[in-house]
């Protein structure tokens, strides 16, 4: 009976199995981003989180043990070096997968991208951005306090400032045009 026995054998034998994930592994510590089947990045999460968490102390022993993982001299260079001084401070979760939308072609097959998280410049700036401005609920609270009393005075002026409001209404929306066979939006607007 396979009672509670949930993992993904990826219809391959042991040996196989493991290769494949250490390949890909290593692919991804030298690249930061590769683009595979939703459940060979399932199992690829699975694989290489302990192998990042083992990175973060940098020991003989640590090192020889994702060596004989990963059997991979250049990705071990690269995860030591580089990939552990960016995940230090992070207690886990190191990498994210983003389903793609399209399927593969051949077998019909989900794909996705996995990548590890602290590599994507864009969501980084996006999140530095938005840690500026979210705020608290309690904080929040104590605002509507001040300006409440910052409403009194502005009371007085109430009126006056009614009387200079406009309404404005929303801008309308622009038509999208559908790009065929790999054109650009400046090939399009050429035309």
């Amino acid at each position: 009976m396979r009672h509670g026995k949930t993992f993904n054998h990826l219809g391959r034998t042991a040996s196989h199995r493991n290769a494949m994930l250490s390949n890909m592994a290593s692919s991804l510590i030298v690249s930061k981003r590769i683009t595979t089947t939703v459940a060979k990045a399932k199992a690829l999460r699975k694989f290489i989180e302990p192998l990042l968490t083992k990175a973060k102390s940098d020991t003989t022993h640590s090192r020889r043990t994702v060596f004989s993982t990963l059997q991979n001299k250049e990705s071990i260079k690269e995860l030591f070096d580089a990939v552990a001084g960016k995940i230090a401070n992070r207690p886990g979760g190191y990498t994210r997968i983003i389903k793609l939308s399209d399927s593969r072609l051949g077998d019909n097959a989900e794909m996705c991208v996995i990548e590890l998280v602290d590599y994507n410049e864009a969501l980084l700036e996006a999140k530095s951005a938005g840690e500026a401005k979210t705020t608290t609920r309690r904080s929040r609270g104590k605002k509507k306090a001040a300006g409440a009393e910052a409403a009194a005075p502005a009371a007085e002026a109430a009126p006056v400032a009614a009387a200079a409001t406009t309404e404005v209404s929303a801008p309308e929306d622009t038509a999208t045009e559908t790009l065929h066979n790999a054109e650009t939006r400046e090939e399009k607007a050429a035309e």
